[in-house]
């Protein structure tokens, strides 16, 4: 899912389950890196929403959430940050960030 200014807070503010965003930028390399991984864990981690902010296109909420440096992935519960990665991180590690994230 794309996330935008308009569509930020019902979709992640609001929510009541985790949310893992990637803010990235489509000229990021690690960025490219980052994206299969992205999208494999959304396949296997159902019980989690997982979304995408273009920072290109959405800077204003980027800065709103504090993103300097891209890839970064935002896990979010009940609407609170719980946990910040930056820059390019293995399949095994962002899982492992995302699961001891629940807890």
């Amino acid at each position: 899912m794309e996330l935008n200014q308009d569509n930020f807070e019902e979709k992640v503010v609001k929510s009541k389950k985790m949310v893992v965003v990637d803010y990235f930028a489509p000229w990021c390399q690690p960025c490219k890196m980052i994206a299969p991984v992205f999208e494999k864990l959304s396949k296997q981690l159902t019980h989690i929403m997982f979304a995408k902010v273009n920072v290109d296109e959405n800077s204003q909420l980027a800065s709103d959430q504090g993103v300097m440096n891209i890839p970064c992935v935002i896990i979010y519960n009940n609407g609170e940050e719980v946990d910040r990665i930056v820059g390019f991180q293995t399949e095994q590690q962002l899982k492992s960030k995302i699961i001891n994230s629940l807890s």
